[in-house]
């Protein structure tokens, strides 16, 4: 028999069962694998954290429901390539990993490869499996680059004359 230990605070009472309950179980965190070494690395030295100079474009974007926050800035070539990918942010661990990860992988890249890029292949890059609700996180990034695709594409064709 094993007797079970209180405690109050703040006015909860918590009962805690003793360490030799648990002597046979193995206890997980599902949310656990989501902070894997790519995603801090990635967190605690961002590639590309900051500003261009002279970005040729620039788009920011946050998330309302948890006030992450990611400003993507490139530097694209008149051959359509981007040459830099720069972001700025503020957030959890997943959505300023993810800007980083997304601005090493887009640089070198078309800005038609950039439209075929999907969310699929942003989550990938992320390499965890990821909740709906951290997903909205993990894609931050990646729905700044595409409205600023979108932006540039509206720049660049002619306005119609109906």
């Amino acid at each position: 028999m094993f007797s079970l230990v209180t405690i109050e605070c703040s006015g909860a009472r918590i009962f805690l069962l003793p360490n030799c309950f648990f002597q046979d179980m193995k206890l997980t965190d599902p949310l656990g694998d989501i902070y894997d070494d790519h995603i801090m690395d990635h967190f605690e030295s961002p590639y590309h954290k900051g500003s261009l100079e002279c970005p040729t474009c620039s788009h920011s974007d946050r998330n309302p429901i948890c006030g992450d926050q990611v400003t993507v800035e490139l530097q694209i070539d008149a051959q359509g390539q981007v040459q830099e990918a720069y972001f700025q942010g503020k957030g959890c661990a997943i959505s300023q990993a993810a800007a980083s990860i997304m601005c090493a992988s887009i640089e070198g890249k078309s800005l038609a490869d950039l439209r075929d890029f999907q969310a699929k292949d942003m989550l990938d890059l992320l390499k965890v499996p990821l909740t709906p609700s951290r997903q909205k996180c993990g894609l931050l990034s990646f729905k700044v680059l595409k409205t600023m695709l979108y932006s540039l594409q509206q720049q660049s064709e002619p306005a119609s004359s109906d």
